[in-house]
């Protein structure tokens, strides 16, 4: 029987859906997903096995043309993946692109000619289809794909959904080279349980402050122990201002308990530990700029 293994680049704008779905195909929640663009920070791998394939996911942070120093980091993540991976798959949003048209040039323009002439398997998901009522209106979005990367197998998806999922992976497993697995078949990803459980903390920090959200926001795991079934963990939430830091704790350090409550429940839903959390928040002017503290925190990795 045929065995393939390879990895694929998850690529595409802010929002688009590429953490939703590397869920959908893991079956599990592994990447954080919020509403907000920039969610995904660092490479997070994720590890789909069936008995014929075993396909490593690279999901990366979206592409765009802000600037500063942590968004250069956040660059570099997403073009050092590309360069590893052995497939490609552009995510994008095609319920954007039917509503606002204009946006599609905006958005693609960061793949526009690094792709143009990609010899590896090319695919595109046109991604939240089921948020499109009109049909022509997809279909037009759809020929725009096609036209600026004629080589690409295109594929309409909801991954909230799972619409046109199975016909994608189905794809993508005859494209890639024959191989072993390479990790044992129950697991899921790359990345260590420290780090998944920092990523809970601070999907949860961006879901409770909403439209107040300081964007110069990380997450740090301090303290960690394991006895017995019971996980401890001592997570800092780093921020740039003092007033970022008021808003994170709230009144009567009622938003920060609102947060670590939300965290805590995932954490021992995901580990099947019980867990006891404690959080803190710092403030670090100009963290974002730091480019020793960056790494510290794992960007660039």
């Amino acid at each position: 029987m045929r065995h393939v293994f390879g990895t694929v680049a998850l690529m595409g704008p802010p929002n688009a859906g590429k953490s939703t779905l590397m869920n959908r195909v893991l079956g599990e929640k592994l990447a954080i997903v919020t509403p907000k663009p920039q969610t995904t920070r660092n490479r997070i791998s994720g590890i789909w096995t069936t008995d014929e394939a075993q396909v490593v996911f690279m999901d990366t942070p979206g592409l765009h043309r802000l600037r500063g120093r942590m968004n250069r980091f956040l660059l570099q993540t997403a073009w050092d993946a590309l360069a590893q991976a052995d497939a490609v798959a552009v995510v994008l949003d095609a319920a954007l692109y039917a509503k606002k048209p204009g946006l599609f040039d905006k958005e693609t323009a960061p793949l526009r000619e690094p792709l143009a002439s990609e010899a590896r398997p090319l695919f595109v998901l046109a991604n939240k289809v089921d948020l499109v009522s009109d049909k022509r209106v997809l279909l037009a979005v759809l020929a725009r794909i096609g036209a600026l990367w004629p080589k690409a197998e295109i594929f309409p998806v909801s991954a909230t959904r799972g619409e046109g999922v199975d016909g994608f992976l189905a794809r993508l497993t005859a494209c890639l080279p024959e191989g072993p697995a390479m990790f044992p078949e129950d697991q899921l990803s790359t990345v260590p349980l420290r780090f998944l459980v920092a990523e809970i903390v601070r999907e949860k920090v961006f879901l409770e402050l909403s439209q107040e959200l300081p964007y110069q926001t990380a997450v740090e795991i301090e303290q960690w122990s394991e006895e017995g079934r019971l996980l401890r963990v001592g997570a800092l939430i780093w921020t740039a201002r003092d007033n970022h830091k008021g808003i994170i704790i709230g009144k009567r350090g009622e938003r920060l308990k609102r947060i670590g409550q939300a965290a805590r429940l995932e954490i021992e839903e995901m580990t099947g530990m019980k867990v006891h959390l404690e959080l803190w928040v710092k403030v670090r002017e100009g963290w974002t700029e730091d480019p020793g503290f960056l790494r510290g925190l794992g960007f660039g990795e």
